[in-house]
């Protein structure tokens, strides 16, 4: 059975940075695409950024293009999410998510998913 473990997430001021980590267990990761979600209250759950098995491609939604990063360590089966200048539009639950061969912005194309982390950027 495949694990996914966020943590990371907190309260931080506007302009401040967070770094996001999803642990796996169960699967091989290093064969796993990887992405990042969010879901804001009273919203549907988007898009963040995603990364290949190797790390040599990735893609990121364009509300956090050049603010947020992925990347990951197979060695220990983790991907990390650094998102630097925080927006309070950026709280929201942070969700780790598999996929066996997808890449790309669709959720429901993923296979695995985390419980959530949460995110509090205040103004």
């Amino acid at each position: 059975q495949v694990q996914l473990v966020e943590s990371g997430g907190g309260l931080v001021q506007a302009g401040g940075s967070l770094r996001l980590s999803c642990a796996t267990s169960g699967g091989a990761f290093s064969t796993y695409v990887m992405g990042w979600f969010r879901q804001a209250p009273g919203k549907e759950r988007e898009f963040v950024a995603a990364i290949t098995w190797n790390g040599r491609n990735t893609r990121y939604a364009d509300s956090v293009k050049d603010r947020f990063t992925i990347s990951r360590d197979n060695a220990k089966n983790t991907v990390y999410l650094q998102m630097n200048s925080l927006k309070p539009e950026d709280t929201a639950v942070y969700y780790c998510a598999a996929s066996r061969g997808y890449i790309g912005g669709i959720d429901y194309q993923y296979d695995y998913w985390g419980q959530g982390t949460q995110v509090t950027v205040s103004s």
